[in-house]
């Protein structure tokens, strides 16, 4: 199938199989191997990205599945040699740690700062909680994206500026 994607504002088109994940398009099509595969079950996270502006795991979205959508993936957090506050929260508090979760955790950050300018720590582990660290650092991971909230991180998308609907429960966060 021919499919066409806007992966991180830039169209791509190719032809894929039906039954390609969108991770393993990303990853393998496109040279995006910042988005990592784990599971494949859903269960830990590192997949995640964006897509049309929410959060989901790649391993279980299918390629065609995205067909005339835009993807947002951890190459596509910083702007342009300027990294994002969450990047920099990362760095500042240290919680990068072994790396394999951090795409993940770093998009879904993005994603509850662009809707929650000043979260809670509460806050903060309910949005990451379908995600797994398997350094089990979320202390330094919350307290990466509070560094974010902290030095003007919230509120980075027009999208989310114009999204009125409140912070989203556990189910949309998981994604």
């Amino acid at each position: 199938m021919r499919i066409t994607v806007t992966v991180n504002g830039e169209q791509h088109t190719r032809d894929v199989e039906p039954r390609l994940l969108l991770v393993h398009f990303l990853r393998d099509e496109l040279g995006l191997t910042g988005t990592h595969w784990g599971c494949d079950t859903s269960n830990c996270g590192v997949c995640t990205v964006w897509l049309d502006a929410t959060p989901v795991k790649s391993c279980t979205v299918l390629a065609v599945m995205a067909d005339g959508h835009e993807v947002r993936t951890v190459e596509g957090l910083a702007h342009g040699a300027e990294l994002d506050p969450v990047q920099q929260g990362f760095i500042a508090c240290h919680g990068l740690q072994c790396g394999f979760c951090t795409p993940g955790m770093m998009l879904t950050a993005r994603w509850l700062l662009d809707h929650d300018a000043d979260p809670s720590e509460e806050d903060i582990r309910e949005a990451i909680s379908g995600q797994m660290c398997r350094c089990t650092g979320y202390e330094n991971i919350v307290r990466s994206i509070r560094w974010a909230a902290e030095h003007g991180g919230g509120a980075q998308t027009a999208d989310a500026a114009a999204d009125t609907e409140p912070a989203p429960g556990r189910e949309e966060v998981r994604a």
